[in-house]
């Protein structure tokens, strides 16, 4: 079955809402298509072997805001509605409950310090901050002798 995505808004400035309006009837619901968990920076290869493992699982991005790692997973919530309204409002999580459009996302441009969309990206990232490791030195073979008949 196809999603169909809701019809987008015209967004109104933050500032302009008229007075008792509710900010997110005029929102996208950018808070409720994604979720960021924080991770530790990569120090290693290794770390940023398993950050790619992380991304090739899907709609998943890495963005460093603040000098702070995140996974971002882009997955939209199975509760909002058409209109981009919370379908179980009255017992949504608690992590919901906690969230404050006073400091959403709503008229946020979404620049990060940092943003990696696919697992290519990250590892080129990787390679250009990682100290360059050593070459292995190779074992020099002696070619046989060729001799030229005349």
């Amino acid at each position: 079955m196809a999603t169909v995505a809701p019809p987008q808004l015209p967004q109104m400035p933050r500032e302009k809402l008229p007075k008792g309006e509710v900010l997110c009837e005029y929102c996208s619901a950018k808070c409720c298509q994604y979720f960021a968990l924080e991770i530790d920076a990569p120090k290693s290869k290794a770390d940023f072997d398993y950050i790619r493992w992380y991304m090739v699982h899907g709609q998943v991005s890495v963005f460093v805001e603040d000098g702070v790692w995140f996974l971002m997973v882009h997955n939209r919530c199975n509760h909002l509605l058409e209109n981009n309204l919370c379908g179980i409002y009255e017992t949504r999580p608690q992590i919901c409950r906690d969230y404050s459009t006073d400091n959403c996302e709503y008229d946020d441009d979404a620049c990060y310090e940092k943003l990696f969309e696919t697992p290519d990206q990250l590892w080129e990232y990787a390679e250009a901050v990682l100290p360059m490791s050593k070459p292995k030195k190779r074992k020099r073979t002696q070619l046989p002798l060729v001799t030229v008949a005349n």
